[in-house]
């Protein structure tokens, strides 16, 4: 009997999407051109459209604030909106709507309204896009209270994180970094959720933690095996950045007594930057040196391929901190 099968990343959020609509009649999703950029099954020949129909799948203008602001006003009466940004830079456009709207609801209203809602965007450098398309602007939603923040790495995680967030009651920003869309890997042939809040360890190891996010996952592996027998690394990723598993974090830290965090926003002002605060709350005296963060420049994503591949942390450079860090060098 068959126990999964291989599926694309972004074939395991069409899934998850498809299966929750038809499980919900109050799921709906909306944004601008849907189909092109971030989901094979809304094009009309034969696919999501075609199931679920014109009522519940709407493509808008050129207009995020109004159909985000359009998707917070149909959660508070009870439906379970997925909005769909083409590009997580123009999530800044309604951020009013999401961060003054959305993520407050719930606590202005004394518990009486809740938001439903799910936000998708993909984001993400690697495709040569320049500095207003490149943005991993994460940051800005884990600072905000009464929003989740999903960043899966694996269509696994992928299909079960989206599944979960549609069902949540509060808001969820859900990122989908583009280099990640033709990742294959397996899912069950069952119905599964993944929760929010529960990192996943990918690589066992004793020498070092490093704790990292969406594409920077499969680099840290791939620098992991390149160390095999020289360093042992334990590589978890959060998978959700609120909730945050800071239990799993720390148990790992106080076991390998080193942590590396690896993202590809801007070091400055990042998630790595709460990821330490918060191990070195529960485990400073556990560390034997500095945890470091490994992230973007602080400057605006280049356009230029070379100076974007400079920008972000490359497997190589992983190699390098990892030796440093172990070795007692940094």
């Amino acid at each position: 009997m068959s126990t999964g099968r291989m599926v694309t990343f972004i074939d395991a959020i069409d899934e998850a999407l498809r299966e929750e609509m038809e499980r919900d009649a109050r799921v709906f999703y909306i944004g601008e051109d849907i189909g092109k950029l971030r989901t094979r099954m809304t094009i009309d020949d034969g696919g999501l459209m075609k199931i679920i129909g014109e009522e519940r799948i709407k493509r808008t203008p050129i207009s995020e604030n109004s159909f985000t602001g359009l998707a917070v006003g149909a959660a508070m009466t009870g439906l379970r909106p997925v909005v769909d940004i083409m590009y997580m830079d123009f999530i800044l456009l309604p951020t009013d709507q999401i961060i003054n709207h959305a993520a407050k609801i719930n606590f202005m209203s004394g518990g009486q309204l809740k938001v439903p809602l799910v936000i998708r965007a993909q984001f993400g450098v690697g495709t040569r896009e320049a500095a207003q398309h490149s943005q991993s602007l994460e940051a800005i939603f884990v600072h905000t209270p009464g929003l989740k923040v999903a960043m899966p790495s694996t269509p696994y995680d992928a299909k079960g994180m989206l599944k979960t967030a549609i069902r949540e009651d509060s808001p969820v920003i859900f990122l989908q970094h583009r280099l990640l869309y033709g990742l294959k890997g397996n899912i069950p042939d069952r119905e599964f959720l993944v929760p929010l809040g529960e990192a996943d360890i990918k690589r066992e190891g004793e020498d070092i933690t490093v704790v990292a996010t969406a594409f920077a996952v499969h680099k840290a592996l791939q620098a992991a095996e390149m160390l095999s027998g020289e360093i042992s690394v334990e590589i978890i990723d959060p998978r959700s950045l609120v909730p945050l598993d800071i239990g799993k974090i720390v148990g790992s830290v106080r076991k390998t007594k080193r942590l590396l965090v690896i993202h590809e926003s801007c070091t400055r002002g990042g998630v790595g930057a709460e990821i330490v605060r918060r191990v070195v709350e529960k485990a400073y005296c556990d560390l034997r040196g500095p945890p470091i963060v490994l992230g973007g420049a602080n400057s605006p994503v280049p356009y230029s391929p070379p100076l974007e591949d400079a920008w972000i942390p490359q497997v190589q450079d992983i190699v390098v901190a990892l030796k440093k860090i172990v070795n007692g060098t940094r």
